[in-house]
């Protein structure tokens, strides 16, 4: 771990500008009478990108963290070449979070979600005595698991026992890391649930998800990585989303820039996509509709059950809050785009064709949706644009490899006792 100071910040409410202090673990303010999310104002107003050896912690001056934990990695941004003139494009940049070792992208859990973890297990006091909740469809779990258990930091995940195949690593866990599941039928809100059931015992304390500024400044990690291999903010963003967190990351990232001064004063237009026919924030996009639209739990089920990137299957995302993600598209005038599973199957195989690296089904989706806007026109050849190819590499990493899978300690219905699941998830910490 690096010698390094506690970076300084406030807190913002976006609905209302009102600044204050972060007592610890704030993801609310509660002086607030609407839905908002708050955003770190940091001290730095210009970003002093550390040596790589810092890993992720090179941008630590626009990350709210205490502390530096060890075996971080930050995104790794490259000019493409082989995809970019496929498509006919100037300037695509790679933005690559996984397994690419001649990029020198080195996540072992292959995923961007790492981002997450590190930036939010560094703002837990090295002293907490609560233990970390975190629900998750899967590579959140993997990630988090992964850099509690190398950190000795306590924690408990909620993921639907449909995903458990998510939870691979090389070796066994240190035993601080423990796992509960949702049956079999269930999707990622039924582990949201199921974690928030066990969040009523005061031993735990709740990760947070899009509230925590902290996951999503780790996110914006990727954003920050591009501007600075770039050297000016890129004109489009490309990604998939699940809960559009990263990209709501994205939007801050920008506008952190643009005050910075050095690396342009415009605004990404964020092209965001989902995996139809699960396609919540697509559909409620194309209605101008702030709100998410009806969408009942068996229906959302079996979409989720279709799709390919099941890491894209929020139900319950931060769309409609002020500084969500509908606030993001505004303001930048994005577009939510969709891609169908044969779709991102084939742009996940051209990718790996011409990129020589394979990727998630998610940024397969985010690559597909990119070839149909160059395709349809949506977007200017000669611009700079940004894909954010959020898993990748996992063939490469697991190759010749054994592998060990995290398994749960319990695994509940879908409509669980809270009394059962508080009592069962306090024993596995006795």
């Amino acid at each position: 771990m690096k010698d390094f100071t506690a970076t300084e910040y406030m807190l913002e409410t976006v609905a209302t500008g009102r600044l204050f202090e972060d007592a610890g673990w704030v993801l609310d303010d509660t002086q607030c009478e609407c839905p908002s999310l708050v955003r770190a104002r940091y001290a730095a107003r210009q970003l002093n990108a550390r040596d790589e050896d810092w890993g992720i912690y090179r941008f630590c001056d626009w990350m709210p963290v205490k502390r530096t934990l060890k075996g971080s990695c930050a995104p790794v941004t490259y000019k493409s070449e082989k995809l970019a003139e496929y498509l006919g494009l100037d300037n695509l940049y790679i933005t690559f979070n996984g397994f690419f070792p001649e990029k020198g992208a080195l996540m072992t859990t292959c995923s961007f979600k790492e981002t997450e973890a590190y930036s939010v297990c560094g703002r837990l006091k090295g002293d907490a005595d609560r233990i970390l909740v975190v629900a998750s469809a899967g590579n959140t779990a993997r990630a988090f698991a992964k850099v509690c258990s190398d950190n000795h930091i306590p924690l408990l995940l909620s993921v639907p026992e449909d995903n458990l195949d998510a939870l691979w690593f090389e070796e066994p866990l240190n035993d601080c890391v423990k796992l509960i599941a949702s049956q079999k039928g269930g999707d990622y809100f039924d582990a949201i649930h199921l974690s928030n059931l066990a969040l009523r015992s005061e031993r735990f304390l709740a990760e947070g998800g899009a509230k925590n500024i902290a996951r999503r400044d780790g996110m914006g990690t990727t954003v920050l990585s591009a501007a600075t291999h770039i050297g000016r903010i890129p004109d489009y963003y490309f990604q998939a989303v699940g809960s559009g967190t990263g990209a709501i990351a994205a939007w801050e990232a920008n506008m952190r820039l643009i005050e910075d001064g050095r690396f342009g004063s415009h605004k990404m237009k964020l092209m965001v996509s989902q995996n139809a026919p699960f396609a919540p924030m697509y559909h409620a996009w194309k209605a101008d509709s702030r709100a998410l639209l009806v969408y009942d739990d068996v229906h959302a089920r079996h979409d989720v059950e279709i799709i390919d990137a099941k890491v894209l299957s929020n139900r319950k995302p931060p769309y409609s809050l002020r500084g969500g993600l509908y606030d993001a598209l505004k303001d930048t005038e994005g577009d939510v785009l969709v891609a169908t599973n044969e779709e991102a199957r084939a742009a996940a195989a051209l990718f790996e064709k011409l990129e020589g690296i394979d990727i998630h089904p998610a940024p397969a989706v985010a690559v597909a949706t990119l070839i149909a806007a160059v395709r349809d026109g949506a977007v200017d050849r000669s611009k700079t644009i940004m894909l954010n190819i959020t898993g990748g590499g996992e063939k490469r990493f697991k190759a010749g490899k054994k592998l060990w899978y995290l398994q749960p300690s319990y695994v509940f219905g879908l409509d669980p006792d809270p009394e059962d699941v508080v009592q069962k998830a306090e024993s596995l910490f006795a």
